[in-house]
């Protein structure tokens, strides 16, 4: 069923997402300064490919680093994002059908709020 789902979501929503993802992970690693951005934006659109299977779990090594970058992530892309997620995910949620798919889109606002710190694994 995951994989049914995957397949699915890959045609309606994951492929167009995690090509944004990508798209601003190769933008942040331009600069030494947003690196850590970049990867946390190939890590989310890899997730955004294939989310059903995987959840967010938050890394308990993070430190100070983290949370400051997050503040910054928070700010300057997090929130918008976010909303995205939110819009998508209810959108989704009118029909039956895209009922799987809008909680996939409420499950991956967490780790696009703010992604430092966290890391995706196998359900």
């Amino acid at each position: 069923m995951r994989t049914l789902l995957n397949v699915i979501w890959l045609i309606f929503s994951g492929l167009w997402m995690a090509l944004g993802y990508a798209i601003a992970g190769a933008i942040c690693c331009v600069l030494v300064v947003t690196i850590p951005f970049g990867l946390a934006c190939f890590r989310i659109a890899r997730y955004a490919l294939w989310p059903f299977g995987y959840r967010v779990t938050d890394r308990h090594d993070a430190g100070v680093a983290s949370g400051v970058g997050n503040v910054i992530w928070l700010i300057v892309a997090g929130i918008w994002i976010t909303l995205g997620h939110i819009a998508a995910g209810v959108a989704f949620c009118v029909t039956v059908i895209g009922i799987p798919f809008g909680i996939a889109h409420f499950k991956m606002i967490p780790v696009s709020l703010m992604p430092l710190g966290r890391e995706i694994v196998p359900v």
